[in-house]
């Protein structure tokens, strides 16, 4: 069999357990998360999960971008690192990457096939608590000196939550999920706060009052020692282009050090001003030069990515109010008067109205289009929704479509940004393939 026809096999196998990422809001809020089956799984398979130091990391915005900045300061400094987040933006296994190279299709066929009477064994496994596991054996077959986990939904009771860290980051705290999660931010942020461990350090982003509240009371009651971005380790903005930002990091540890990235956004200064405390924190050998050079050459697509300078064409990943609000601060910041063509499609489940009212003053037309995926919302409902919003829009289906007709109207002046759910982004980047 060849390797694709296999891999897609793999595939299919993955995705006939439950998997949370493509059920409607009302399913997820029935879905029975714990971690018992999640430990079991591991103890059959020798506790892969214990074999390397981890950095954990849960948070609504930003957890992506500061997991892929640790991992590339971990690579620079001489570790072998493994770096597990969801979902994936191309391909399924971007999910487990080691030294920034995602797990092959054979590699992952040939995990699957080895751990199927183990997974046959304990009922009830969901797609995401195989997946995780497949992680955590692939890092420790591999040799993985250490390793940056991305929680994939909450904290308390997500999968990755079997880990022993040596730090554990929560990043910004907003609205999402609050189906599962709560709809306040207190019920939110003690969720996130559940990956907190005793003793252990915790490192968290700049927070609004109410998350920091309980973010605090937890790692207090842990005895887990706090460091707050803004307060023990504090950043400040130096020089920004269209193609790396750089900024300089003050804490208890180092009086002042310059650091430039290629992510783009007042955002990515506070993650990247976390990522950085997380290094500090979690002790592993890291110098200041390794986490320079390992912030300039990090990669982290669809997050505010230009992909084109002129005109521009920009693929971005917001998919809250709390995201759209800083995807809206960084246009303004790079192009303040440019109309903007949005290529948008959402999930079912999200905040559509606070998404649409907080773009709404830098969106000249709005085009919403459905991805190929089964939690989508019909471009329809969309307009409908934009038109009650005051955004003027159409509705443009396949996303091929949409993106076509963005470009168009864009014209040798307009932006066209793509943003909204990342399966509708990931489209807009395959297709724009075409173009380049």
């Amino acid at each position: 069999m060849d390797t694709e026809t296999r891999f897609n096999q793999t595939l299919d196998y993955l995705y006939s357990f439950v998997d949370y990422s493509l059920k409607k809001a009302s399913e997820l809020a029935k879905a029975e998360f714990n971690l018992d089956r999640m430990q079991a799984l591991l103890e059959k398979l020798g506790n892969p999960h214990l074999a390397y130091p981890v950095i954990h990391v849960t948070g609504t915005k930003g957890k992506g971008s500061v997991c892929a900045l640790c991992a590339s300061a971990l690579q620079t400094g001489g570790h072998k690192t493994g770096l597990y987040t969801s979902p994936h933006l191309l391909d399924y296994c971007e999910r487990i990457q080691i030294d920034g190279k995602p797990i092959s299709h054979d590699e992952l066929s040939d995990l699957v096939d080895e751990i199927k009477p183990v997974v046959a064994s304990i009922p009830k496994l969901t797609t995401f608590e195989i997946t995780t596991a497949l992680g955590f054996l692939y890092f420790a077959r591999q040799g993985c000196t250490t390793a940056v986990i991305e929680v994939g939904l909450g904290g308390r009771l997500d999968a990755t939550n079997v880990v022993r860290p040596k730090v554990a980051v929560i990043t910004s705290i907003s609205y999402d999920h609050t189906a599962v999660l709560g709809d306040t931010l207190t019920l939110i942020a003690g969720e996130k706060a559940g990956i907190i461990k005793e003793g252990i350090p915790v490192v968290s982003a700049p927070q609004q009052r109410e998350a920091l509240t309980v973010l605090k009371k937890v790692a207090a009651q842990r005895l887990a020692p706090f460091t707050l971005v803004g307060r023990e380790v504090t950043v400040a903005p130096l020089l920004r282009s269209l193609s790396v930002q750089t900024f300089q990091v003050r804490s208890k540890k180092i009086a002042a050090l310059t650091l430039s990235m290629p992510l783009l956004g007042a955002h990515q200064v506070d993650n990247a001003a976390t990522a950085f405390a997380a290094l500090e924190a979690a002790e592993l050998g890291l110098s200041y030069s390794d986490i320079q050079n390992g912030f300039y050459r990090v990669k982290w697509p669809a997050r505010f990515e230009v992909a084109r300078q002129e005109p521009p064409v920009i693929f971005d990943s917001a998919h809250n109010r709390d995201s759209f609000a800083r995807l809206r601060q960084t246009l303004d910041e790079y192009f303040p008067a440019r109309p903007v063509y949005l290529v948008f499609g959402v999930s079912e489940d999200k905040m559509l109205r606070d998404m649409l009212e907080e773009i709404r003053p830098r969106t000249t037309r709005l085009i919403a289009t459905r991805a190929d995926h089964p939690r989508a919302l019909e471009a329809e409902k969309i307009v409908e929704m934009a038109a009650q919003a005051g955004v003027e829009s159409e509705a443009a289906t396949p996303v091929e479509a949409a993106l076509a007709r963005a470009l168009e109207l864009a014209g040798s002046t307009g932006i066209v940004l793509s943003a909204g759910s990342l399966f509708v982004t990931a489209e807009v980047m395959r297709a724009w393939e075409k173009y380049k």
